[in-house]
């Protein structure tokens, strides 16, 4: 009996020793402890712990100068007028030719300035010839008298000697005089085209500046320059 006791004691306090120890913590057997190295481990050491300083704020940037602004491009110096086309006229023959001695004798080139001849628009006539000789005609004229045709010298080349028996400026109005003619009993009459000569001329400056302007405006006798 007493050997019991003292074997049951024995196991009590062993018990007791591991228990206190912690070795029953794996059974789920293990004494609260204010050390508790376990809970200790997972805490946050506090002597670990920082306090971190604000984010600082980022620095204010310094503002950019406004950047000057670029200088207006100078104003391009006024130009001088542009050459431009020019032209006068009519010219009479005598007009043109004084015009063309100006500029001749003023040293502007040729290639400055021209002088186009203008001629009158063609005509047509009612037309007889060409006669070989005077009497040929003075006697064709006198045929005509007798119908009470008036008649009147050609002066162009190309159809001198010969008679006009009327001019028309178009075509059919001469076709319809012929016909007229013909009814009276006048034969071997027809209807040619009357190239005239040049009788006046046109001035034009193909390119003028200022200067040629002036020099020949001075020439004109009030004839003025215009456009082309």
């Amino acid at each position: 009996m007493l050997r019991t006791t003292a074997l049951a004691l024995l196991f009590a306090n062993c018990a007791y020793f591991a228990w206190s120890q912690g070795l029953l913590a794996p059974v789920g057997l293990a004494p609260e402890s204010a050390r508790e190295p376990q809970r200790l481990e997972q805490q946050i050491r506090p002597e670990a712990l920082r306090v971190a300083p604000a984010a600082s704020e980022p620095a204010p940037t310094a503002p950019v100068p406004p950047q000057p602004s670029a200088a207006p491009a100078s104003q391009p110096e006024a130009s001088a007028p542009a050459a431009a086309c020019l032209q006068a006229g009519p010219l009479d023959n005598a007009q043109a030719e004084n015009v063309r001695r100006a500029l001749t004798a003023g040293g502007v080139p040729a290639t400055d300035w021209t002088l186009e001849p203008i001629a009158p628009p063609d005509r047509w006539i009612v037309y007889m010839g060409r006669y070989t000789d005077a009497d040929a005609l003075e006697k064709k004229r006198a045929e005509l008298r007798a119908l009470r045709v008036d008649t009147a010298p050609v002066t162009q080349a190309a159809l001198a000697p010969g008679l006009s028996l009327g001019v028309f400026s178009t075509q059919e109005s001469a076709n319809e005089h012929l016909a007229q003619l013909t009814r009276r009993g006048v034969r071997t009459a027809r209807v040619v085209t009357e190239h005239r000569e040049p009788s006046s001329a046109r001035l034009r400056l193909p390119a003028a500046d200022a200067a040629l302007r002036e020099q020949v405006q001075g020439l004109l006798a009030g004839r003025p320059l215009a456009p082309c």
